[in-house]
């Protein structure tokens, strides 16, 4: 069997370098003060596009399978949750306590629009229902993170800043933009769909500026005095068992709901994933300056993790949907007398009925090869 290794996303080596950069050269005073001005703007564009993007058409195609779309939200908003909460417990005993509300934080994201619906369509799943289940997702995070944060870390005394102002913040740079942008699709909305690879740097520069600005506060704090490899290495081991917890559970419930394969795929790309290109934002309007850079840590970590495991999934599936189209399309030798004589008159071919039982057995053997070469086994 062929095995296929997925590639870095070359994201990773920008934010990576990003990382670098603000650890070798952290911007300071007005120059930081700069960069964070230029990263707010980024993020309102970032979410106005975003906004921009959504299309009401593909929403409600994909909108009647609302027993999917509510799967895929318990495993974003319920089960990552849970599962944040225990890792963080577990983890803020053996690494920095900002580390371990950073796995908390990446388990109360919405899931990952591009990523989840590319996977999706890659594997050969439902992709109306993806387009429709990530985008509710994403629409209802901007409301719901917040709330969870509010919850879950800020409760627990971990605030690093006022909440009226984190609520300020959301509302200004993430959520208006978002509303705007999405008001005035009818009137914008066929040169965003025109230009959307045109438009896709807007994401990602949005997310490195941050980055950027966040590593350098963090720098500046002492961040990499406080966190080594033993600290990176948890980080790594509790997003790869939330990962494993989350995929293994989805696949329970697939089954148990009978859904069909392209909505299992769609449950499965649409419920494991967290958004990053949300995210760093979101950590930024929600958590103190010198905060940031450790909270969005564990989610960079993550980020690049689901995207193997997913890009292996994805490509997985695609093959077996290829193996499974190349068998329909390929006639097994008959499988009995009566359709071995039927086959046999269409092509007038006399079968005299002594050579018949060798006959049968040479295309049993013939069909069994077959069925190896397609990947069916040797039954």
């Amino acid at each position: 069997m062929r095995i296929t290794i997925p590639k870095v996303d070359p994201f990773l080596l920008w934010l990576v370098g990003c990382v670098v950069a603000a650890s070798v050269l952290p911007a300071r005073g007005a120059v930081l003060t700069a960069f964070d001005t230029a990263a707010d703007a980024a993020i309102v564009l970032l979410f106005f596009l975003h906004g921009a993007k959504l299309s009401r058409e593909a929403v409600l195609a994909g909108i009647g399978h609302w027993r999917l779309h509510l799967m895929a939200l318990a495993f974003t908003y319920i089960l990552f949750p849970a599962l944040g909460l225990a890792a963080a417990a577990l983890t803020g005993r053996v690494i920095d306590p900002s580390l371990a509300v950073g796995l908390l934080f990446l388990a109360l994201l919405p899931s990952t629009v591009q990523s989840s619906i590319a996977f999706t369509a890659m594997a050969g799943g439902n992709v109306a229902a993806a387009v429709c289940s990530a985008s509710l997702s994403n629409l209802l995070g901007i409301v719901l993170t917040p709330l969870l944060v509010a919850v879950f870390i800020h409760s627990g005394g971990n605030a690093g800043m006022d909440e009226w102002a984190s609520v300020q913040k959301i509302g200004t740079q993430l959520l208006l933009p978002f509303l705007a942008g999405h008001l005035l699709r009818p009137l914008i909305g066929s040169w965003i769909d025109g230009h959307k690879k045109l438009l896709q740097p807007v994401d990602r520069s949005s997310v490195l500026l941050v980055v950027y600005s966040a590593f350098s506060a963090a720098v500046v704090n002492g961040v990499w005095q406080r966190v080594g490899p033993f600290d990176l290495g948890v980080l790594l081991l509790a997003s790869a068992v939330m990962l494993a917890i989350v995929i293994a559970v989805n696949g329970v419930a697939a089954r148990a709901a009978g859904l069909k394969r392209e909505d299992a795929i769609v449950l499965l790309f649409c419920g494991s994933k967290k958004s990053l290109v949300s995210g760093v934002p979101m950590a930024g309007a929600l958590f103190a300056p010198a905060q940031v850079g450790m909270v969005i840590l564990p989610l960079m970590i993550f980020h690049q993790l689901q995207l193997f495991v997913c890009a292996w999934l994805a490509g997985r599936w695609r093959r077996e949907l290829d193996a499974a189209a190349v068998a329909d399309s390929v006639p097994l030798p008959p499988q009995d007398e009566a359709a071995m004589l039927a086959r046999a008159g269409e092509i007038d071919l006399p079968v005299p009925e002594e050579c018949r039982p060798g006959v049968q057995a040479n295309l049993a053997l013939l069909t069994q090869h077959a069925r190896i070469a397609l990947g069916e086994g040797g039954a």
